[in-house]
């Protein structure tokens, strides 16, 4: 029986290392390299042609989610392409999905789990597995004529209060390069070239309300603020939990 081979990018090197022992201790499976970083999982995924790609996003020189899925769809097309991330945001699997990917899976998933989902990709036909939290789920939808989605709404609530990326990620217990995401995708809707810029416009199209902190002159300066840490599960900070 063929060996599946996988490779796993992930930035964070306690959770990649942990996570290849375990994988490879399945009879079936073949870890076959770890990557650390974007430009490294494309050229080894081109080189070693692997069955399955355990993709991380949020890695050094990911800039854009959907641009590091097309250079791997073009670099290694025979390679399943999974995301495996702290990330749960339904928009970002809708646009990844078009892109080719196989699976969206939260890192929250069992390793039984997981490893079932890549024994059924490897296996054939279309299906596509996507594990979401259930507060992901649940969130409501954005209104059609609102031009930001509620998690960008909320990012750009706390922006426009005077928080900082690092702030912003704790108090919505994501990670800080979720957060820019956000705020470049809010630039763009918004047709703004700055945070003060894009709170002011946020607030005259009624978008979000008023922040109170706030002078008149714009955003405040926040290095005042409290440094706010939430907590994930089993009390862990987010952070090491991606």
């Amino acid at each position: 029986m063929e060996l599946i081979r996988i490779l796993i990018a992930d930035d964070h090197t306690l959770l990649r290392d942990a996570l290849a022992e375990l994988l490879d201790a399945e009879d079936d499976f073949d870890v076959v390299a770890v990557a650390g970083n974007a430009a490294e999982t494309v050229r080894l995924a081109a080189e070693l042609r692997p069955h399955v790609l355990l993709l991380d996003i949020e890695m050094p020189g990911n800039q854009d989610p959907a641009t590091t899925v097309r250079h791997l769809r073009r670099a290694a097309p025979e390679t399943h392409v999974m995301v495996l991330t702290m990330h749960d945001d339904p928009g970002l699997v809708q646009a990844l999905l078009p892109l080719g990917i196989r699976g969206f899976l939260h890192k929250t998933v069992s390793h039984q789990s997981l490893a079932g989902t890549v024994r059924d990709v490897c296996a054939g036909g279309s299906r596509v597995t996507i594990s979401l939290s259930a507060r992901s789920l649940a969130a409501p939808a954005p209104a059609d004529n609102a031009p930001l989605s509620v998690r960008e709404t909320q990012v750009m609530e706390l922006a426009a209060s005077g928080l900082s990326n690092y702030r912003i990620a704790r108090r919505l217990d994501i990670a800080e390069g979720t957060v820019k995401r956000h705020m470049r995708n809010i630039f763009d809707k918004l047709d703004a070239g700055s945070r003060v810029e894009a709170a002011n416009k946020a607030v005259e199209r009624g978008l979000i309300a008023p922040p109170v902190t706030a002078p008149r002159g714009g955003v405040r300066d926040t290095r005042r603020l409290p440094d706010v840490v939430l907590r994930g599960a089993h009390g862990l900070p987010e952070a090491a939990l991606r």
